[in-house]
């Protein structure tokens, strides 16, 4: 097929998958219809007309191929060249940077020292069309240093063996651009059986090597961007799994006591993102007998994130273990957060539970308020006053007390929990759970309700869940 057709093609708006794909069919069967053709010159060896056909029929093969490769580009995927190759490489007419590129022959006479070259093959070169053409000897001098030996072997074999030339070489042309030759020639032999010239076609495949390289080389670039992704998700799952307790039981409080808090917690990952984020919960008993419990989110994922998360749930197990009230130790996690190397945004929700009171006192830091279910049916605890951690330099936090009674469910959460849903919307669609939480008798029970409620719809982030029943 003439390579203006091709050309047609190409000079077209990026066609679609289907259009590629009959292109690549049609390519595939105009080979084999040239290589049957190239079967049945293969006998005329003493025939310069046949030998001519065949060679072309050689060429139109390795052509056709290199077409079925391209279009197999196309379809799986851009190969990353520039805009302006993309846009030469879509003319109208082939040209010297096409992938259809241009097409040079030579014939070179051993008995009488004449050479002859066709007027493509001098631009291919680089060559002065009024200047002799260059022997075989003089040959060498346009190839890259390092490609001199190959071509040397290639035409000793072809003029004392008889073997055909089939390979690629560098050439250096006058104006200091390198270019990928592909030669395929043969030796021309006398009735004796000796050699008596060497013919060739030199095809330019500068760019078609090219895109196959970048080709390689962004797959290459996307399996390593790949193998760090899949690695630094193993770490934040590792690190993640290390930092949230496994709570599914219940907090004896205080240590040996009749006192006890029934605890739950179920974490949901994204449905849209590998990543693991900043979320997460935690309970535990304190030295003065109290109960700590909490909840957060820190904002973005990844194992950057994580670790933060981690940064942050340990510095507030040791701050409260020191004694420290909610809202002294929000505005500590909003300074340490403040001063870390790489700036981020948190909220969080922090409580203190007496048991021997029942008194809950917590504070909050731009979070969902905790939900409280009592009788059948829930609300949401009025938040007291407080900002986002890391949002601002000093700032500060109120605390709220709640009084708790036997038999309460109190249920903490970070957002997204209810997936595409505001906050408002999610907290009375997780209040509405009230008399099925009712019917339950443990945590684990409730968590499980939410769960088979809302942890199978798609969701746009993590999301931690904790309930504690008094």
């Amino acid at each position: 097929m003439p390579s203006h057709v091709f050309a047609d093609h190409a000079a077209a708006q990026p066609p679609e998958r289907g259009t590629v794909d009959a292109l690549i069919s049609q390519t595939r069967r105009l080979r084999g219809e040239v290589d049957a053709v190239r079967r049945d010159t293969a006998t005329d060896v003493g025939d310069p007309a046949g030998r001519w056909q065949r060679a072309l029929c050689d060429l139109a093969v390795h052509q056709l191929n290199d077409l079925d490769t391209h279009f197999a580009q196309l379809r799986d995927g851009p190969p990353g060249a520039d805009d302006e190759t993309a846009t030469a490489s879509t003319a109208a007419e082939p040209h010297e940077d096409s992938l259809l590129s241009r097409v040079g022959s030579a014939e070179w006479n051993l008995l009488t020292d004449e050479a002859s070259w066709s007027g493509e093959l001098y631009q291919i070169l680089g060559r002065d069309p009024a200047a002799p053409p260059l022997s075989l000897d003089e040959l060498p001098s346009l190839v890259h240093t390092d490609d001199q030996p190959q071509l040397t072997t290639m035409v000793t074999d072809c003029l004392i063996d008889g073997k055909p030339i089939d390979g690629e070489f560098r050439i250096m042309r006058p104006d200091g651009r390198v270019r990928q030759v592909h030669m395929m020639g043969e030796p021309v032999l006398a009735s004796d059986g000796s050699t008596v010239s060497m013919w060739a076609v030199l095809r330019d495949v500068s760019e078609l090597r090219r895109s196959q390289r970048v080709v390689r080389e962004t797959r290459d670039s996307l399996q390593r961007h790949h193998d760090i992704a899949r690695t630094e998700h193993r770490l934040a799952v590792e690190l993640q799994e290390a930092v949230l307790p496994p709570w599914g039981g219940s907090l004896r409080l205080p240590h040996g006591g009749p006192g006890q808090l029934d605890l739950a917690a179920h974490y949901l990952p994204s449905s849209t993102s590998s990543l693991i984020g900043g979320d997460w919960y935690d309970a535990m008993q304190l030295p003065d007998g109290q109960a700590l419990l909490s909840v957060g989110d820190l904002t973005g994922h990844g194992v950057t994130v994580t670790s933060g998360m981690a940064m942050l749930l340990g510095a507030l197990r040791g701050m409260a273990v020191a004694g420290s009230p909610p809202g002294q130790l929000m505005g500590w996690l909003n300074q340490l957060l403040d001063a870390t190397a790489q700036p981020a945004l948190g909220s969080a929700v922090c409580c203190r539970y007496e048991p021997a009171t029942h008194l809950l006192t917590w504070s909050q830091a731009g979070h969902p308020a905790p939900l409280l279910f009592r009788d059948g049916t829930g609300r949401a605890l009025t938040p007291p006053q407080g900002v986002l951690l890391g949002a601002t330099s000093g700032a500060t936090y109120e605390q709220a007390d709640e009084q708790l009674r036997p038999g309460d469910l109190l249920l903490l959460h970070t957002d997204g929990l209810v997936p595409r849903s505001d906050r408002e919307t999610a907290t009375d669609l997780l209040l509405s759970l009230a008399p099925r939480f009712t019917e339950e008798r443990t945590a684990q029970d409730c968590v499980r309700i939410v769960v088979e409620e809302y942890g199978e719809a798609p969701r746009e982030d993590d999301a931690c869940l904790l309930i504690a029943r008094i």
